[in-house]
Formats: C-alpha cells, sequence, structure tokens
C-alpha cells in the first residue's frame, strides 16, 4: 500500500475520531443542563411541599388575608401545572412574591412570629431558598457552557447533527421579582 493512501486513511480516521468527540462533548453538555434542572426541580419542589403548611399557619391567625392564600394556591397550582423548565421558572418567580407578600402579612402578628410552628417552617423556607439560589446558579453555568459551545465552531456542526442547536433558557429572575419586599422581624 502506497504511504499516501495510508496517510489519507490515517486523516480520515482522525476526523471521525475528532468528530465524534466533539459530539459527545455537544451530548454531554445538553446532559448537564438537564441534570443541573432536575436539581432546580426538586428544591423548588421541597419549596411547594413547605407552602400548605406555612400558609394554613398563616390563616390561623390572618384569616382576613384569604385574597392571598388563594393567590399563593393558585400559584403553587401553576407551578404544579407547569411542564417546560421555562414554565416552571416562571410560575416559580411569581410565587417567591406572593411568598414575600405572605410574610409580610405574618409580620403583623406578634403571636405567629413567635409560634414555634411558624418559626420552623420560616427556617425551613429559608434554608431553602437558599439552596434554590445555589442550584439556579449552577444550572445557569451549565446553560451558559452550553449555549457558548454550541455557538463555537466546530461543536456548532455536530450540535445540528445531533439536533441540540437550540440554546437553552437561564432562569432567571422577572423584573418584578428584582423589587421583593425585605422582611425583618
Amino acid at each position: 500500500m502506497n504511504k499516501s493512501v495510508i496517510g489519507i486513511i490515517a486523516a480520515v480516521v482522525f476526523v471521525i475520531l475528532v468528530g465524534i468527540v466533539l459530539s459527545n462533548q455537544v451530548v454531554a453538555l445538553s446532559e448537564n443542563c438537564i441534570s443541573k434542572w432536575a436539581q432546580v426541580d426538586t428544591v423548588l419542589q421541597r419549596r411547594y411541599d413547605l407552602i400548605p403548611n406555612l400558609v394554613n399557619t398563616v390563616k390561623g391567625y390572618a384569616t382576613h388575608e384569604k385574597g392571598l392564600f388563594e393567590e399563593i394556591s393558585r400559584l403553587r397550582s401553576q407551578w404544579a401545572g407547569a411542564k417546560s423548565p421555562s414554565e416552571k421558572a416562571e410560575a416559580a418567580t411569581q410565587l417567591e412574591a406572593g411568598l414575600g407578600r405572605l410574610i409580610m402579612v405574618a409580620e403583623q402578628y406578634p403571636q405567629l412570629r413567635a409560634s414555634e410552628n411558624f418559626m420552623g417552617l420560616q427556617t425551613e423556607l429559608a434554608g431553602t431558598e437558599n439552596r434554590i439560589a445555589v442550584e439556579r446558579q449552577r444550572y445557569n453555568e451549565a446553560v451558559r457552557a452550553f449555549n457558548t459551545r454550541i455557538k463555537q465552531f466546530p461543536w456548532s456542526v455536530f450540535a445540528d447533527m445531533k439536533g441540540l442547536n437550540t440554546p437553552m433558557n437561564y432562569f432567571e429572575a422577572k423584573e418584578q421579582a428584582k423589587g421583593a419586599p425585605q422582611v425583618q422581624f
């Protein structure tokens, strides 16, 4: 066999191997984003599991705040019914504002603030909010890595071939959530 034929075969094999590696990297980045979203979803679920207990505790003291309780229940149901990560992110952002208002209502009732049950729920909710912030950050980092890679050559070619050329959305706070009320006890 001729040396030039061997060289051509080696170059073709090299290009194929590089293509496989680059293609696998795009898939791995996509799967990492999916995994990171699952973590965000898990801690959001924890928050939504705490909400009925918190609402019921406040409800016992603030019976005239019926509209707020109904709104929080509606927003919680909206989150549960959301299908895509962007729908869940939107519902989560809206519910954050409702939770801020609920905590403000609770602040008006000293005996509620002194309640061991309320304090325990508030502590759990605060811990959960911290977890949500951490997982959102990790998800956004994974999305940034994926989005950057699928826009760069030669990864963009393999992202197109795999159907992974659509950038993923970041989990960002909406404008109305950025001005959420500060509550101090």
